[in-house]
Order: C-alpha cells, then structure tokens, then sequence
C-alpha cells in the first residue's frame, strides 16, 4: 500500500489516555504498519494521535497546518504544509487523499465530513473510499433521507459508517488494492 495517503478528520480535544485519542491512535498505527502515509490537519487531538500511531508503525505523516492559526504542527508530523487559510486547508487534505476516515469531531470535522461527501456527490472528485465512525450515524442517516428525496440515492453509497478499526482498515485497504 506504499504509496497511498490516507486523510483523516477529527477533532483536536482528545488528550493521550482518552478513548477517543487511542482509538486514533491504534487506527494510524495499524494503517501506518501497511506503509500508508497519514494526512491530517497537524495539530493536537485525534490529528496528533493519527500521526503518532503511523509513526510508531514506521510510516511517514503529513500536516496540513494554518498560518492564520499561528501554532505548530505535533511532533510526530514528517512534512508540514502550510495552507495560508481553512479554505486552502480543506483543498489541500481532500486533493492528498486516495481514501478519507472521518473521526469523531465538532463543527470543523463536520465541515470536512460534508464536503468531502458533497464533491463526491456532484462529481467534482472521484469517489474513493470513504469512512465515517457510528458518531455520525444521525447526521448520515439525515442526509440519506434527504438524497432519497433528491433522486441522489447513488451519493449515500459513498460513505460506509464502521466503528471498529479492523474493519476500517480492511475497507481502506482493499479498496485501495
């Protein structure tokens, strides 16, 4: 799988020893053993624990940070990007991904969950493969309803909701193949 970047959104709270930051954790590990490098948006939180747990596994992680938000990315980040605001930020995570997996998170995650899935949508990027945890059950199945509605029924075969991470590593992996 060398060579294939995965992109992952979540939020920046999670702290090490949460179950939220090791479910990250694990989950970039066990795609980082397979040589695929993490993507992600840099900083603290599940973005940390993604990159950290690829690290462990030996794989390279990229952060896309901001200037705007004038922090510095985690330390387990190999390459940083700086994208000059959250816009370019968003093209620059979607464009480096080949599949997405969308973690648990507040507005922003929300945001990268909706386009992500809208682009798809209206065919402005090839679908790829694309997870999201249970978290976003209702929000997905809102959305379902309102695709039926739409006659965009096609659309909500792009997202596959899996909580365990076995599972999301096999979906990636074989999709990918």
């Amino acid at each position: 799988m060398s060579g294939k970047t995965i992109t992952i959104f979540g939020s920046s709270k999670p702290i090490e020893g949460e179950p939220e930051y090791e479910f990250a954790r694990k989950l970039g590990y066990e795609l980082g053993k397979l040589g695929f490098t993490i993507c992600n948006g840099g900083y603290g939180g599940t973005m940390e624990a993604t990159a950290r747990g690829a690290k462990e596994a030996g794989a390279k992680t990229i952060g896309v940070t901001v200037l705007t938000f004038q922090s510095v990315p985690n330390k387990w980040i190999d390459e940083e990007i700086k994208a000059k605001d959250l816009f370019e930020r968003l093209k620059i995570l979607i464009s480096k991904g080949d599949a997405y997996i969308v973690l648990r998170g507040g507005t922003g995650t929300l945001v990268e969950f909706s386009l992500v899935w809208e682009l798809m949508n209206k065919a402005l990027i090839e679908p790829k493969p694309f997870v999201a945890v249970k978290f976003w059950s209702p929000i997905f199945e809102a959305m379902s309803k309102q695709l039926k509605y739409e006659l965009r029924e096609n659309a909500i075969s792009f997202v596959k909701i899996i909580d365990d991470i076995d599972e999301i590593v096999n979906f990636v992996k074989k999709s990918l193949q």
